[in-house]
């Protein structure tokens, strides 16, 4: 998700949480979208109140990839005034960007370099859950991430590689380490993984 969408939420989360927008539909479509896996469901239904179920989603929704936010706006069918809200503050929401894209100490001919093999096993090791995420922020699908699951129904770490060089393999030469970089950035992971990628 965006810095923007992220900032967004953050800004109108106790707005958000009297509204108790996870009655109705929007869990739903947020599964049947992909943007909410079973175990997210379950996460939110077990918490005891309305906005406490709410809060949940508001705290899953940031690490679901680059559509999460759209996908959360169009869940919103029963909440028209919610869903206009949410996108007159989008609009006039602006983030500071860093001046220019370089990740510090690591040289320009590397970022635009594809990652070998072994540095994609290094990343795999390090990653944690939010190993989903990241990919999805770097253009995979649910069922990119469902089929490297079902390859390695017992491994996590072999569904990690997997689903990284398929990010390889679908994006050549834009497979960067410079894309990593911001994928990483978008799905809250650390981002001094690329150093250690690098050290290897």
């Amino acid at each position: 998700m965006e810095a923007r969408d992220k900032q967004v939420l953050r800004s109108m989360r106790l707005e958000l949480g009297a509204e108790v927008l996870v009655d109705g539909l929007v869990l739903q479509y947020l599964y049947q979208e992909g943007i909410l896996t079973e175990n997210h469901l379950q996460e939110i239904r077990v918490q005891a109140t309305g906005l406490r179920k709410t809060m949940m989603l508001l705290d899953i929704l940031p690490s679901r990839g680059p559509k999460a936010f759209d996908a959360f706006l169009d869940s919103l069918q029963e909440f028209p005034w919610v869903r206009e809200k949410l996108e007159k503050v989008r609009a006039e929401t602006t983030v500071e960007l860093p001046a220019d894209d370089h990740v510090a100490g690591i040289p320009p001919d590397v970022l635009n370099s594809s990652p070998t093999d072994q540095q994609i096993n290094q990343l795999a090791q390090r990653l944690g859950a939010e190993w989903e995420a990241v990919v999805l922020s770097l253009g995979l699908t649910q069922t990119d991430i469902y089929r490297c699951k079902a390859n390695h129904p017992y491994n996590v770490h072999a569904q990690m590689v997997e689903a990284l060089v398929r990010w390889r393999q679908r994006y050549g030469r834009q497979a960067t380490f410079q894309s990593l970089h911001r994928g990483l950035q978008a799905a809250d992971a650390d981002p001094s993984l690329l150093q250690y990628m690098l050290e290897w």
